[in-house]
């Protein structure tokens, strides 16, 4: 099966970004992303974390809502919650998806990825 070309501009608009999972990241995020949602720590499901200089987002599972993409800013060491977006958005919705990051205060590469990563990808 052959990638769309959605799929590949997705692994383009990331390319630069971190998106590694690590324990590091794990520990430092499940709380935040814990608080944010009503929840523990441990019911924090990651399924995918984006990060660009001082800013984040990380796509997360937990019991007490649908899956969203929380964004944080490191503000002097201390990652601030900025908002979260649940769903996901057709293709044609990129340019919104990519003005809501950057309206947060996300760089362009990080609000790139997002975008391409909550659209619905046809094959």
């Amino acid at each position: 099966m052959f990638a769309s070309s959605a799929a590949i501009a997705q692994d383009d608009a990331c390319d630069s970004l971190d998106t590694a999972i690590t324990l590091a990241v794990a520990q430092e995020y499940a709380p935040l992303v814990a608080e944010t949602a009503g929840t523990t720590p441990e019911e924090v499901e990651f399924l995918s974390f984006m990060r660009s200089d001082n800013w984040s987002a990380v796509y997360a599972a937990v019991p007490t809502a649908d899956p969203g993409y929380f964004f944080f800013e490191d503000v002097d060491g201390q990652n601030q919650f900025k908002d979260v977006w649940g769903g996901v958005a057709d293709a044609s919705e990129r340019d919104e998806q990519i003005a809501f990051a950057e309206g947060l205060g996300a760089p362009a590469d990080l609000a790139a990825c997002f975008a391409d990563h909550t659209a619905i990808i046809e094959e």
